[in-house]
């Protein structure tokens, strides 16, 4: 055997045999990772497939998309919903200035007051109640995008500029502070 082809190659059989063996140590190495991959796959699949059938399967797929087109449908009621909510906000009072004042320097007090009620599209209206010993007097002016048709008095002025510019008004405040 001395003539034999790992003699002629050069080669010692002992590390031949030590390289294979190593190899072989891999490849269980391989095979155990594999069963244990398997068996987590199969408990798996058994755990999904209890009970159930080729029919089964089918119906719970169908009776899952049916439930994807329920939560479609509320999804595109929720969002009109929101929309027509929307709209009615834009018309209702969004925005408040009220300026309190001493309206006939008389009474020691700033008792009369212009209140600003304004919606998104700045309209809406002006109060003043102007207070004095005789008697309390209110009047009120409409507003039509942040401009008034009836001549505003200083007071309803800066109550309207409060309501328009409120964000504004209500950092200076903070600032103040």
């Amino acid at each position: 055997m001395e003539n034999g082809l790992l003699s002629y190659l050069g080669i010692d059989p002992a590390y031949l045999i030590i390289l294979l063996f190593i190899i072989e140590l891999i490849l269980i190495g391989f095979l155990i990772s594999l069963q244990m991959k398997y068996n987590r796959m199969k408990a798996n699949y058994q755990s999904f497939m209890k009970g159930k059938n080729g029919k089964s399967m089918e119906q719970s797929v169908i009776d899952r998309f049916a439930a994807f087109d329920e939560l479609e449908q509320t999804v595109r009621e929720n969002s009109e919903d929101i929309d027509k909510i929307y709209k009615k906000i834009k018309r209702h009072y969004q925005k408040v200035g009220i300026v309190r004042y001493d309206a006939f320097h008389e009474m020691g007090g700033n008792l009369s007051f212009a209140l600003t009620m304004l919606d998104e599209e700045n309209s809406g209206w002006v109060l003043n109640a102007m207070h004095s010993r005789e008697g309390c007097y209110t009047y009120i002016k409409e507003i039509v995008k942040g401009e008034s048709y009836i001549e505003l008095a200083g007071e309803e002025r800066e109550s309207l500029d409060r309501a328009i510019y409120q964000e504004q008004y209500d950092l200076k405040n903070i600032d103040e502070d």
